[in-house]
């Protein structure tokens, strides 16, 4: 048996390799670079080994370096994870000629599935529908575009050795088809160290639906169901579900079986999974298969009981699959919510920094619903530009999907998480609106329901007079606090009035409060008479300081997040940023005439959106742009960020040049206009 394992991995899945190992009584070695010293896998595993400096290609890709640390160590197995070496063939051989455990598929399986264009002819051979391509390699932008007029726009292009949605650009002209390959040959080879590009066909109106494979060195081989795939944004997963609303069983049924088939005509073993497009009308269409543990694996183990990094390491380990594929039984409903160092308001561009509060809900299992949350990260660690931006991935399980989602909802309510910007107020938008409880999903779901960028959920009038009336409630119990505080001192009695004015969203209510504590009775009133008046009984434990808002209504849970700011407080809530103004009906006739802050113009300057690399400077001082130009690259998290021009005008001056590293908002060109 496997006595010690290290992992070639790093943050959320170094760390759930961790648990799995130790609940086997398996010792666990982490690695760790520069950038990841204090990190948690670090401090979860029995032993640690320093790799190198930051950056992957120092570190964590450098196959010479693993082998040391698993030789210094006397590991005798390895798990990668998922990305990093986890598909590396060569990496899977090197420890083969050791005699140390790989602790995913062969070799053979991994070149055969590895590669997108041979992957696909193996696919084709199985008998398993493919989507229509070149298969070939393509040399120049010129000879993609020839291809793509061959194939007929809108085209994909990817990464032969692609996978997490780098190297991938859908393009519907020449010109996005020659940017496309470019910028997709640049994050491969920064992301994979192999720049080959393939195209083919984009299916409009998809869904993204993978089958979950698992098998042993025997020849046994079944699939665990499907997980639906198609909130994704720039091709990144972003919300996972198991299983899916669209499928039906003779689809599921079909799409297991062609995945099985594959998966044997390379005899495959360990966990995999097989990712197809499917069409409005079922019709499912082979996009590749990953040779590893998938990031979303949590919604499958969720659905069917089944641990697959614990049967990964059964099977590395030579044990016979011990399930059949008649036992497989879909339980219930999953969600995973990946939640990214990323600004939503944005455009979603990468976030740094150290991590000042991370409270995620608690983890439990309940009688009809569960909530796990596997993560790399800890309070007051910090979130590095050198690495992909996953914080966490927030799972919730229920007996049907009405009971996921909310149970989602709930749980990202009470979700802390401050001093880098997050995507939290996203993922509570995305559960909250119709489509997305209807199922109604494709792959352009964000495209479509945000073709502006994110600027936050649709605000619910119900929502905003709940949290007037909350607000009203903690301004009234620090006032009270105060007035404890002052009244002990001679001469300081200070009176605390009952009604309170409430700004937020534009809005105006007047709170009128009545009780002292514990329970209280609170009238949400409309001074211009334009709402009727909402009378609710409100119980809270909040205490001045507590920014995590815990609150009941009428009985219901209402929850959200607030922090104090002048006069008030600032609010999120599902998707909605608040600013909520507490005043005495005097302090809020007077507010009237205050000035308004008025914001800087910066409008004739492009700003760095996130900390970066500029990769490259498209254009020259002097030389007359139009509006949405590419104008610049800037690399992050091994991402290429194209910023372009918001209007019409002339550069007037470059301040920065390629290789410069920059902060937010540093300016890298000044315009002039008209």
């Amino acid at each position: 048996m496997i006595k010690k394992i290290l992992i070639a991995n790093r943050g959320e899945i170094a760390c759930r390799v961790i648990k799995t190992a130790k609940k086997m009584g398996i010792k666990t070695v982490s690695v760790y670079s520069d950038a990841d010293k204090n990190a948690l896998h670090v401090n979860m595993a029995d032993e640690n080994f320093y790799i190198g400096a930051s950056p992957v290609n120092q570190s964590y890709l450098v196959i010479d370096k693993i082998l040391k640390a698993i030789k210094d160590t006397g590991s005798d197995a390895v798990h990668p994870g998922y990305g990093f070496l986890s598909e590396n063939a060569e990496f899977a051989r090197k420890l083969e000629e050791i005699g140390v455990t790989f602790i995913g598929p062969n070799a053979h399986a991994i070149i055969s599935m590895g590669d997108k264009i041979t992957s696909k002819k193996i696919a084709i051979d199985a008998g398993v529908s493919c989507v229509p391509g070149h298969m070939g390699l393509i040399e120049s932008a010129d000879e993609a575009i020839k291809i793509s007029h061959k194939i007929g726009y809108p085209v994909m292009i990817k990464a032969s050795a692609g996978g997490g949605g780098k190297g991938m650009r859908i393009a519907w002209t020449d010109e996005e088809a020659r940017e496309g390959y470019q910028s997709s040959k640049n994050e491969a080879a920064n992301s994979f160290g192999d720049d080959r590009i393939f195209i083919e066909k984009f299916i409009e109106q998809p869904r993204h639906i993978e089958i979950q494979v698992l098998g042993d060195k025997h020849g046994n081989i079944i699939y665990l169901g499907e997980r639906e795939c198609s909130i994704q944004r720039r091709n990144q997963k972003v919300i996972e579900e198991a299983p899916s609303s669209f499928l039906d069983e003779k689809t599921r049924n079909a799409m297991g079986i062609e995945s099985v088939a594959l998966a044997k005509k390379v005899n495959y073993d360990s966990a995999g999974t097989v990712e197809f497009i499917v069409d409005k009308d079922k019709n499912f269409y082979f996009l590749e298969m990953n040779t590893r543990l998938q990031v979303e694996h949590p919604v499958t183990e969720l659905i069917t009981g089944v641990d697959l990094v614990e049967q990964m390491i059964k099977s590395a380990n030579g044990d016979i699959l011990s399930i059949s594929q008649e036992s497989v039984k879909l339980n219930g409903w999953a969600l995973e919510s990946r939640i990214y160092a990323e600004d939503p308001y944005r455009n979603f561009l990468p976030s740094i920094g150290r991590i000042k509060r991370y409270r995620p809900p608690s983890e439990g299992i309940w009688k009809d619903h569960v909530i796990r949350n596997d993560t790399g990260v800890f309070e007051g660690g910090e979130i590095s530009m050198y690495y992909d931006p996953m914080i966490a991935k927030l799972c919730t399980w229920g007996k049907n999907r009405d009971i996921a989602i909310n149970t989602m909802k709930d749980a990202l309510d009470v979700f802390e998480l401050d001093g880098i910007g997050h995507n939290i107020p996203f993922l509570q938008a995305v559960y909250d609106h119709d489509r997305f409880k209807s199922g109604n999903i494709t792959t352009a779901f964000i495209s479509e329901e945000y073709p502006d960028g994110f600027s936050g959920a649709e605000v619910n009038n119900q929502h905003t007079r709940r949290i007037a009336a909350i607000c009203a409630l903690m301004h009234d119990i620090t006032e009270h606090r105060a007035a404890d505080i002052s009244g002990a001192l001679p001469n300081h009695e200070r009176h605390v009035p009952d009604l309170w004015s409430v700004e937020i969203g534009g809005a105006h209510y007047a709170a009128d409060i009545n009780g002292e504590e514990g329970l209280r009775n609170i009238s949400i009133k409309d001074p211009d008479g334009g709402l009727d008046t909402l009378d609710m009984e409100v119980l809270t434990s909040w205490k001045p300081g507590q920014q995590l808002v815990k609150a009941f209504i009428d009985n219901s849970r209402f929850n959200f997040r607030a922090k104090k700011i002048s006069e008030g407080y600032k609010v999120w809530h599902r998707g909605c940023e608040f600013k909520v103004s507490v005043r005495t009906p005097r302090g809020a006739e007077l507010s009237k005439f205050m000035l308004e802050k008025i914001d800087p113009d910066t409008s004739n300057l492009l700003l760095c959106p996130m900390p970066g690399v500029i990769v490259s400077v498209l254009v020259e001082e002097g030389q007359e742009i139009q509006d949405g130009q590419a104008l610049a690259i800037v690399e992050a998290m091994k991402m290429e960020n194209t910023l372009r021009a918001e209007k019409q005008g002339i550069v007037a001056k470059l301040n920065a040049k390629v290789g410069d590293n920059l902060a937010v908002d540093d300016v890298i060109m000044e315009f002039e206009t008209e």
